[in-house]
């Protein structure tokens, strides 16, 4: 049966044809994905330093003295080393070709004019991605392990964590906050898709901030209020972030211009205010407990 094209460029494609593109699509990702972890495979050991980092980086933050990881099963460190860092590091390594695996099976369904956000698409859901693994990396799994480690200073109690138990601790936030950054890009495919509208989900903002704020108490690694605060402010940020590039998409569809010129001009000046702000904290060494 052949594929038919219509007047405005969405191809027909019968139920089979769906289910053999999905076929197709499915093992070229698997193909790709097969291919990075054997390359990550030749790199474990390198890739789980990297993993280890944060996690000794709290521990010495602790200041406890004898605060290390240890192994206590026989292949422990095997299977850490030789088959989950370098299984986890092919999920975000592969993550663009994936994805464009992904947008090559929905575009058939797709208008032609809507399918030129093909490699917008890509890029931004895999960078989104991999910047909140980055995000986790550097700022909320350091936080969040430090605090958990150093909640038995002054106890006697010495911190002798295993790598499993870090590495599933580590897989979890890395894991979760990239799908949460991934808020922009979902809520900007609803708009794209027809599904919602920038004014809906502005008018119901309240309740995706409760739903976000949850998120955010679920991948936290601690219990404390300021790494829950840590996490939820950037996930908010990118909701409304989903929300404005909506805004725009919604404005090219009327033929409307959206007001640069003030909206710059504003930007200015929150970034002046904020700088102002962060100069009297740094100058007069001021703390928020």
């Amino acid at each position: 049966m052949e594929n038919i094209i219509e007047d405005d460029g969405m191809l027909r494609m019968s139920f089979l044809e769906h289910l053999e593109e999905l076929r197709s699509r499915i093992l070229k990702a698997l193909g790709g994905f097969g291919a990075i972890f054997l390359l990550c495979l030749i790199f474990s050991q390198q890739l789980f330093d990297i993993v280890l980092a944060p996690g000794l980086r709290a521990l010495h933050n602790t200041g406890i003295p004898g605060a290390e990881f240890i192994a206590i099963d026989v292949i422990e460190q095997f299977s850490i080393v030789w088959v989950w860092t370098p299984l986890v590091a092919s999920i975000f390594f592969s993550a663009p070709w994936i994805l464009w695996q992904l947008w090559a099976f929905i575009s058939p369904g797709l208008y032609a004019r809507e399918k030129k956000w093909a490699v917008p698409f890509v890029t931004c859901t895999a960078g989104l991605f991999i910047l909140g693994g980055v995000f986790g990396y550097l700022v909320a799994l350091p936080s969040g392990l430090s605090f958990l480690f150093g909640a038995s200073a002054g106890s006697h109690v010495v911190p002798k964590i295993t790598i499993e138990n870090y590495f599933d601790r580590f897989v979890d936030a890395m894991l979760g906050i990239g799908i949460v950054f991934e808020i922009p890009v979902m809520v900007f495919f609803l708009t794209l898709i027809r599904v919602a509208s920038p004014a809906f989900l502005l008018k119901h903002s309240r309740y995706a901030i409760l739903i976000v704020v949850t998120i955010a108490a679920i991948v936290t690694p601690t219990t404390d209020a300021f790494n829950l605060i840590l996490f939820s402010v950037p996930m908010c940020l990118l909701f409304y972030l989903g929300l404005f590039a909506s805004y725009l998409l919604v404005l090219k569809r009327e033929s409307r211009r959206f007001p640069w010129r003030a909206f710059w001009k504003w930007l200015a000046i929150l970034a002046f205010v904020a700088a102002c702000a962060a100069a009297i904290v740094i100058r007069y060494q001021l703390h928020f407990r």
